[in-house]
C-alpha cells in the first residue's frame, strides 16, 4: 500500500462569497438535571450562558481543533440553548456567518459539539449513578440543518 496523502484543500481560486450554516444537537439528561439548569441551580454556574460562550469560542477555534480546516473570517455567531423539560434534553443550535472562500459547516458543528460537552461537564455530578456511570446521559442528533452560499441553498 502506498503513502497516504493528507493536505489542506487549495481554495485560492474560489470566490469570496457570503456563507452561512446552522447546526444543532441534543444532550439527554435526567429530568431533575434539566430542571436544575432551568432554575440556575448548577454548582458550576449558569449552564445556558456558559454554553453560549463555549460554543462561540469553539467556532473561532475550529482550525486549531481540525487542522485541515481553513482559518476563515467569522462575521457572526448566534447560539441558542433550549432546555426541553418535558422530554429531558437540551438542544444547542449554532448559526455561523462568514464572507469567505469556504463554508462554515465545520465551525457550526464544532460549536454545537463543544456546547454539548460543556453542558455534560457542568452537570455530570447530577448525572452519575452510584457507580460513577452515566446511564441516561447521551449526546445525539448532531446535524447540519442548513447551509447557504451566495444566497443559494446547497
Amino acid at each position: 500500500m502506498g503513502e497516504r496523502e493528507i493536505k489542506m484543500i487549495d481554495i485560492t481560486e474560489k470566490s469570496i462569497v457570503y456563507r452561512y450554516a446552522r447546526a444543532s444537537g441534543k444532550i439527554k439528561l435526567k429530568h431533575s438535571t434539566i430542571e436544575a439548569i432551568v432554575e440556575n441551580r448548577i454548582k458550576k454556574g449558569d449552564v445556558i450562558s456558559a454554553t453560549k460562550i463555549v460554543a462561540i469560542q469553539s467556532v473561532k477555534k475550529t482550525p486549531d481543533l481540525l487542522p485541515l480546516c481553513h482559518p476563515i473570517p467569522i462575521t457572526g455567531v448566534n447560539v441558542e440553548v433550549n432546555p426541553n423539560v418535558n422530554e429531558s434534553y437540551v438542544e444547542v443550535i449554532v448559526e455561523v456567518k462568514s464572507v469567505g472562500k469556504t463554508g462554515v459547516e465545520m465551525e457550526a458543528l464544532t460549536g454545537v459539539m463543544a456546547g454539548l460537552l460543556n453542558i455534560w461537564d457542568m452537570t455530570k455530578y447530577l448525572e452519575k449513578d452510584e457507580n460513577g456511570q452515566y446511564p441516561e446521559t447521551r449526546i445525539f442528533d448532531i446535524r447540519v440543518e442548513k447551509k447557504v452560499k451566495e444566497g443559494y441553498y446547497e
